[in-house]
């Protein structure tokens, strides 16, 4: 290889390992160095397993050499957010409470994983109870920086290019926001497509599972691999799911049309991510629309907040009441707000969901997708907080698709995230105009 193994990105690497250039040893090999070199300072691993990686790896070349059927990610590596259950592994959820869990079965998207051929790298760390108390992990690109949260080490490790692929999951805006923040590409799903069974449970109504990697192509390898109906999941669809990878590949028949929505809390967004933001309108045109929504649009950040407070206090309430001193105080004021919201209030909230669901069926008959932010800007410094979510919300609340794409730099040469949001269940298309997206901006930067 003239290229450094781990410098490439899953796609490019399973057409290598096809031709015979790499083997998945040389690949996960590169990986594991790359992480010795770097994570000393960035720390997003909680649990690696070198020996067990190189067993897989072996075990996935062995396998191509002897003729045998290959899985869409035979020998590529991938980190898995440490809320995930990894049989072999320990999951310890980011928290002290949980040292030394050791898992008897994987989580149902590990099952896919292992099916598809991945090698299963390792844990990256999460916030605590994948909530909003900062992690150790720093930015891979400036570590005074915070990687966000709360799926921070993932973001981090892929970021870094530790590893080409890495799952995530979000609650409000635990995907987004930290790819963000990295650099990468994220990717979190329509609401169901991927199961959340063997994933720790802190909003039944609102925890997702993402994908972060360093394209489109990538992104959309990974989360058609994790993708399905499971009838564990209450939330998962029984219905095929969309085809990630060939929406990704197309061309659009038309250029797509595109919603901005001026919002109360645009305000929040720094000179560079609003700057940055109003240059690609411009360079798009008429094919954005900018509308001023009425106020109980924005109101729904109350409503996400009401219902994940209110399931997070009572899903984790036993470990709550036995383990109240190994609580974050940044957590224990959430928990406590959480126990005083009344069922007929977290009612009420679920009901705004459905119909904000509603709104949003009604609003993509006219849309191809909405632009926004994917964060507020650049990453906080590191000890204040893992950033704002608020540009996550709303999507999230409503369980639409979305993705963010590393196409803006920040006042001190940090990465920012542009978000793209489409209509449910139509993910491969969202992903078909991210990446017109990508290639318009790509001829504009050209020209000029």
């Amino acid at each position: 290889m003239r290229i450094e193994p781990y410098k490439l990105s899953a796609a490019e690497a399973l057409d290598a390992m096809a031709a015979g250039r790499l083997t998945s040893v040389q690949l996960v090999q590169s990986c594991l160095d790359r992480i010795a070199e770097t994570d000393g300072s960035i720390r997003a691993w909680a649990h690696l397993d070198a020996d067990s990686a190189l067993v897989q790896a072996s075990e996935a070349d062995r396998r191509r050499k002897a003729g045998y059927a290959l899985g869409a990610l035979h020998g590529v590596p991938v980190g898995l957010k440490d809320i995930i259950d990894t049989a072999g592994m320990p999951t310890e959820r980011g928290t002290p409470i949980f040292t030394g869990r050791q898992p008897d079965a994987d989580a149902r998207v590990v099952e896919l994983l292992r099916a598809a051929g991945a090698v299963i790298l390792g844990k990256t760390v999460t916030t605590e109870l994948a909530f909003m108390h900062p992690s150790e992990t720093r930015n891979p690109h400036n570590h005074d920086y915070s990687p966000g949260g709360s799926s921070s080490g993932a973001a981090a490790a892929v970021g870094a290019l530790q590893v080409p692929l890495a799952v995530g999951t979000q609650t409000n805006g635990s995907v987004i926001r930290p790819a963000s923040f990295c650099g990468t590409f994220g990717f979190k799903p329509t609401r169901g497509v991927i199961s959340r069974a063997g994933v720790l449970q802190t909003s039944i109504t609102l925890d997702q599972l993402g994908c972060f990697a360093r394209s489109l192509a990538d992104i959309a390898l990974l989360t058609d691999a994790i993708s399905g109906y499971d009838q564990r999941d209450a939330a998962s669809l029984a219905y095929p799911a969309p085809h990630m990878s060939v929406g990704q590949a197309q061309d659009v028949p038309v250029p797509p049309d595109l919603a901005w929505f001026d919002l109360p809390f645009n305000d929040r967004l720094s000179d560079a991510a609003r700057e940055g933001l109003d240059t690609i309108m411009d360079v798009l045109g008429e094919r954005v629309l900018r509308m001023t929504p009425a106020d109980t649009l924005s109101n729904l950040v109350a409503v996400q907040a009401r219902i994940h407070e209110y399931e997070f206090s009572r899903h984790l309430s036993d470990t709550f009441e036995e383990h109240w001193d190994q609580i974050s105080d940044t957590l224990k004021p959430i928990v406590t707000r959480g126990r005083l919201i009344g069922q007929a209030e977290y009612e009420d909230a679920l009901a705004v969901k459905v119909s904000a669901e509603k709104f949003f069926a009604d609003f993509f008959l006219e849309f191809d997708a909405i632009l926004a932010p994917a964060a507020a800007g650049e990453a906080p410094v590191f000890g204040a907080g893992t950033g704002d979510p608020i540009f996550c919300t709303l999507w999230t609340l409503a369980g639409l698709p979305c993705v963010t794409l590393p196409l803006l730099v920040g006042e001190t040469g940090l990465p920012i995230g542009v978000q793209l949001i489409g209509a449910a269940e139509k993910d491969d298309r969202l992903l078909r105009t991210a990446r017109w997206l990508q290639n318009t901006l790509a001829t504009a930067a050209a020209e000029h």
